[in-house]
């Protein structure tokens, strides 16, 4: 009887000792230790790695580009044309005319973390820009995509326009015509030309995509001339990457396409639209080897 009290009594004398009190000052006690037996070179290692990790996790001030989406504009989107047009007959073409657009990390409403930064600096594949170059210091979320939506719409009337004086100069009648454009998530206004073209390409029934798949970049005004555009190094990746053969580039952006061609991509050089019509009509016929391309110094 005794001898079982006793170990009852050992028993609830242990079940004091494993408190919540006794464990913290027991863990403190093996940390302190812990801590006497490194030195402080240890422990300088230990928070500069600690340090670099929060670094790392912190919003980055680049922009992050890689090669985006392409999209068809000949074709649909969300169940509706890219392209749609009333009022004048319209014509149907096998092949595909891309617009071609960059992915963009890091700008108003999409950040991208010092880590993802560091990462994409080192893919051949990918460019890293300071956020100042892309867009205005304390631009907002709502302001970029406004000024974003507003740039595509600009450039989609001007297709337009170029369009129609184009359509009219060879005899088309385009006075009935009436047109809408419809893309998703896309903005900015380096679709321009292919636009153009694909407008062109549906009201005059001439197939100018020969049954290929063609992509270009390029803006484009009301007099049609085309002008520069950012990113063409990553538009051609995504070019080639949705079976691009062909990449119709703007003759002012030469210099950021020699020696960046994708291989198996053939890029044109053009600066107007009548340029950019005849390339398409070269290769159609199968002549597009004699057109003009991008060379260093020019």
């Amino acid at each position: 009887m005794q001898e079982t009290q006793r170990v009852h009594a050992k028993s609830t004398r242990t079940g004091k000792s494993q408190g919540v009190l006794p464990r913290l000052k027991r863990w403190w006690w093996r940390v302190g230790r812990w801590f006497d037996v490194r030195p402080w070179r240890y422990l300088a290692g230990l928070f500069t790695a600690v340090l670099c990790v929060v670094i790392l996790c912190l919003p980055s001030a680049y922009v992050v580009q890689g090669p985006g989406p392409t999209q068809n504009v000949l074709g649909a989107v969300g169940g509706k044309q890219v392209i749609s047009v009333s009022g004048v007959k319209t014509h149907k073409d096998s092949g595909k005319l891309l617009l071609v657009t960059v992915n963009a990390s890091g700008v108003p409403g999409y950040p991208v973390s010092n880590a993802q930064a560091l990462l994409a600096w080192a893919n051949p594949k990918s460019t890293v820009l300071p956020q100042e170059a892309v867009f205005p210091v304390g631009q907002s979320a709502k302001d970029y995509e406004k000024e974003s939506n507003k740039e595509m719409a600009s450039s989609q009337d001007a297709a337009t326009a170029a369009a129609r004086k184009f359509l009219k100069s060879r005899g088309y009648d385009v006075s009935d015509m009436k047109v809408t454009m419809h893309v998703d998530d896309i903005g900015g206004p380096s679709a321009g030309m292919m636009y153009t073209l694909g407008l062109i390409d549906k009201v005059s029934g001439e197939k100018l995509s020969g049954g290929k798949t063609i992509a270009g970049t390029g803006t484009m005004n009301a007099k049609g001339e085309v002008g520069a555009i950012g990113g063409i190094r990553l538009k051609m990746i995504g070019a080639k990457r949705d079976g691009a053969t062909w990449f119709l580039a703007p003759e002012s952006n030469c210099s950021d396409v020699v020696g960046h061609v994708p291989q198996g991509l053939h890029v044109v050089k053009v600066g107007t639209l009548d340029e950019a019509y005849q390339a398409l009509v070269a290769i159609r016929d199968g002549k597009g080897g004699s057109l003009p391309k991008c060379v260093a110094g020019k």
